[in-house]
């Protein structure tokens, strides 16, 4: 990724000239799409009868695998951390927050579970909070809360480069893209506004390969697209449509699978039709699609945030291991379902 000097103001013009058409026919059939079921859940959000759990990321424990830890965000209420078994660890109040992602960074000379967090408490302003993570306790502790731009906080992630520097990426309600240097001289964090572009129409999700330098971000009713970190304009590439066959609007959460320098997959939540989708992250192209179907546990409908991270997780994830938001849950409150990567892989090998 670019290591950013100054302010840059990119490009907001809008993408409308050159966007995908988001109207399809109901005629065009739906690809296949193979059916799996979850190996786990976790416990519901605490906010009953209302859309709220929302975003996962995961961190794993490369020393003791099976305790690893999930992150999910109840966006009316606070952040909470899961392991996997699915039980509650604990949880921290913080109001109003959506998508949540995490990276391990060196701070104060001591290498730290860095959290991220969008949050929407100020509809007119957004900002990014900040949270360290006792992999030991899994609690969270706030490092502070840092503003990103106007409007409202929605999609987030972070990037970060092949010398250890930090990127957050809040994706803004009404179609900003903004890139945030963070900075932890002394150990106390610091964010500035880099780069920004806007989008037509809202994003949500995104994700960035550290690997290659790129930053997905979905425009839910439109696409995904790719920013590459390191050319010098920050504008985004085409990188899949919404078509109403592999891609069915809304497309919300996205996470990645990699393999090797460049290679692996790009998954994408298929909100409309209740499915995920694999890209190759090479080609683009598209790869297969499958559902979370009802089994031991209840299958998963109308998601919002997924997290995908390969590894060992124990004997139950030994390849590693992908959440996802279930916007249903058997008709009860919301939580989050756990699918072995090995399972995926498997199904939907080419």
């Amino acid at each position: 990724m670019k290591n950013p000097v100054s302010l840059l103001l990119l490009s907001s013009v809008s993408l409308a000239g050159c966007a995908p058409q988001s109207s399809i026919s109901p005629s065009v059939p739906v690809a296949p799409t193979l059916e799996l079921t979850a190996d786990a859940e976790t416990v519901p959000v605490g906010t009953v009868n209302r859309d709220a759990a929302d975003d996962p990321a995961i961190w794993r424990n490369a020393a003791d695998p099976a305790k690893s830890l999930i992150i999910g965000t109840d966006k009316r209420a606070g952040l909470y951390v899961y392991g996997l078994d699915g039980s509650k660890r604990s949880f921290l109040p913080e109001g109003e927050l959506n998508n949540v992602d995490l990276r391990e960074v060196m701070i104060d000379g001591k290498m730290t579970v860095l959290v991220g967090a969008s949050i929407r408490n100020d509809r007119t302003n957004a900002h990014i909070g900040l949270y360290k993570l006792d992999p030991q306790s899994a609690e969270l502790t706030p490092l502070g809360k840092y503003p990103a731009g106007p409007g409202e906080a929605y999609g987030f992630c972070f990037g970060q480069d092949s010398g250890g520097e930090v990127f957050a990426y809040m994706i803004e309600k009404s179609g900003f893209v903004r890139e945030i240097t963070l900075a932890f001289d002394g150990g106390l964090p610091s964010a500035r506004l880099t780069r920004e572009y806007k989008l037509a129409t809202q994003p949500e999700g995104c994700v960035v390969d550290d690997r290659t330098g790129r930053l997905y971000v979905g425009e839910e009713n439109t696409g995904i697209w790719l920013f590459d970190l390191d050319a010098d304009d920050f504008e985004p590439q085409r990188f899949a449509n919404i078509n109403g066959r592999e891609l069915v609007a809304d497309v919300e959460g996205l996470a990645l699978a990699p393999t090797g320098e460049t290679g692996g997959y790009l998954v994408a939540s298929s909100q409309g039709d209740n499915a995920y989708v694999l890209y190759d992250l090479t080609t683009g192209s598209y790869v297969n699609r499958f559902r979370v179907a009802d089994g031991a546990i209840d299958g998963t409908s109308e998601t919002d945030g997924i997290e995908v991270i390969l590894g060992d997780f124990g004997p139950a994830y030994p390849e590693g291991l992908m959440v996802m938001q279930d916007g249903a849950n058997e008709g009860g409150t919301q939580n989050f379902k756990l699918v072995s990567w090995s399972k995926i892989k498997t199904a939907v090998a080419p």
